[in-house]
């Protein structure tokens, strides 16, 4: 039953998380926290910035540590296999038809009215972020790492790994 709900976990974000791996996080996250308590959102979080932080696809990575944590490497090798198949299936099935229709207003209008549930999905996601980080260590901190984050990624352009690298220097030396 175990390796069943890892691939339920998995296999449902892959399908409906339209737009790659960032759309498909909060639904990850909603699986793995919420529905089957595997974690709490801190340690969710966590797996989040070490997973950005290193090259690769965000959700198979997540899917890798994830799996191995709850169910070992059986575990790991279910939820990369359920994280990967919605999409390979999808491509083998539907890429001669997206190709045919790529250019077509109806395709793309359809992206765009996707867009604002992702923006949403990803709002939320980070709204728990803020207040796992806030009551685990204040609100100061919590501004200062924020708008320095944000001053590093968008003024400065700094690769988000950098970034993330930083935030963990500095917690495990400042906090």
């Amino acid at each position: 039953m175990l390796y069943w709900n890892l691939f339920v976990a998995f296999f449902i974000p892959g399908i409906l998380g339209y737009g790659g791996g960032p759309a498909s996080i909060p639904l990850i996250e909603n699986e793995v926290v919420q529905r089957f308590e595997w974690m709490t959102v801190k340690e969710f979080s966590e797996v989040l910035a070490l997973s950005n932080s290193l090259p690769g696809p965000l959700a198979t990575k997540m899917a890798g540590y994830i799996g191995y944590e709850v169910g070992g490497p059986i575990g790991a090798a279910v939820a990369v296999f359920a994280t990967v198949a919605p999409s390979l299936i999808l491509m083998i099935l539907l890429l001669g038809f997206l190709y045919k229709y790529k250019d077509s207003p109806k395709v793309k209008r359809l992206t765009l009215y996707v867009r604002p549930v992702i923006a949403i999905l990803l709002g939320l996601m980070a709204w728990r972020f803020f207040a796992d980080s806030y009551e685990g260590i204040g609100i100061w901190q919590t501004a200062f790492l924020i708008v320095a984050s944000y001053l590093l990624l968008e003024r400065f352009k700094i690769h988000p790994a950098f970034v993330i690298l930083g935030t963990l220097v500095y917690g495990g030396f400042v906090l």
